[in-house]
């Protein structure tokens, strides 16, 4: 299942329900309005392999790879959010949920710092030229 933080968009969430199945929204699909950062994490506990995306880069630097879920954080314009998340969607290191369990991204114009359960430090990881 992939969860859309409340603060994507409408036509960014639009765009990425039309070309991706399982997009649930907090607050409109799942969850609830007004779902604070600090109920999300234990929300997606709740759940089984989601892969929560969000534009709040709080969401990289403070929390904890865990097993059960991945953190796809966008360091881009709001109006960037689809073309980014199914780009990163793509890219061989992250194509299937399984790929993405217990990783934390932070995806930019520059690249994707990732964060993984077991692993000391970060890895940066070049966008790829996808077909």
């Amino acid at each position: 299942m992939i969860v859309l933080d409340e603060n994507i968009v409408d036509d960014e969430a639009h765009l990425l329900r039309a070309g991706l199945a399982g997009v649930r929204q907090i607050g409109v699909d799942v969850g609830h309005k007004g779902m604070q950062d600090d109920e999300i994490i234990p929300f997606l506990h709740t759940l089984k392999r989601a892969t929560f995306i969000t534009r709040d880069l709080r969401f990289y630097s403070r929390d904890v790879p865990h097993p059960n879920y991945c953190l796809l954080v966008l360091a881009v314009e709001q109006y960037e959010v689809a073309i980014f998340a199914r780009q990163l969607l793509k890219h061989p290191d992250f194509d299937t949920a399984q790929k993405r369990m217990g990783t934390i991204v932070q995806a930019g114009h520059s690249g994707l710092r990732v964060r993984r359960m077991n692993q000391s430090g970060e890895t940066l990881i070049p966008w790829l030229r996808l077909v």
